[in-house]
């Protein structure tokens, strides 16, 4: 049974068009609604075990990157033995997309799922830990670029999303400390920290 995602597609260009045409609607107040579009995905993960962790990190070329601690993003093995995973970054989340009513994340807009920031960046790497196995791959523009290359095991579980999003959507966006506590209060079982890199940021804030 598909409850979030259509193992079937592993890329709906249409879908990708669509969100790239309207970025407006689906990026509304530019990357701090992308960065908390990923970031729901490691609050679900959370609540589902009782608790967990989240760090996002502003780097120096403009990208961000989501790490959280959770179990990973599904994979299966297809019938010629090949690892498949879920299709997040590149397919509609099927109970976000279509529906008049949907959850609404701390900015007060409607969460539409990761194909979102998938489209509207520049280039996007997915990097899973799991129990079975450690991979990542590269997006550009939404649209896979390489397959899934392996990464050595560290002995943790996880996903690292980092981004960069459009040059449409780029600019000189602001991100506190504060904001991760309001958010904390919209995921109480999501720990989160910021960790800002960027040029004149001075050090990494906690």
């Amino acid at each position: 049974m598909n409850t979030t995602h259509d193992w079937a597609d592993t890329v709906d260009a249409n879908h990708l068009g669509q969100i790239r045409q309207g970025f407006a609607e689906f990026a509304p107040g530019g990357p701090g609604h992308l960065v908390l579009e990923v970031v729901a995905y490691a609050a679900d993960e959370a609540t589902s075990r009782g608790g967990g962790r989240c760090v996002v990190t502003l780097h120096t070329d403009g990208s961000v990157s989501v790490k959280d601690d959770g179990r990973g993003t599904d994979t299966r093995v297809d019938e010629h033995g090949g690892v498949v995973k879920k299709p997040v970054m590149a397919t509609k989340d099927l109970r976000f997309f279509d529906l008049p009513e949907t959850e609404r994340l701390p900015d007060g807009h409607p969460r539409r799922g990761m194909s979102v920031v998938a489209a509207l960046s520049e280039w996007l790497i997915h990097t899973n830990h799991r129990i079975n196995g450690s991979w990542s791959q590269r997006y550009e523009h939404g649209i896979p670029v390489t397959d899934l290359e392996p990464v050595e095991a560290d002995g943790t579980t996880g996903t690292c999303v980092r981004f960069l999003p459009n040059e449409a959507l780029r600019s000189r966006w602001l991100l506190t400390t504060g904001d991760l506590a309001r958010w904390s209060e919209h995921w109480p079982d999501l720990a989160l920290r910021l960790d800002d890199q960027r040029d004149g940021e001075g050090r990494p804030s906690r």
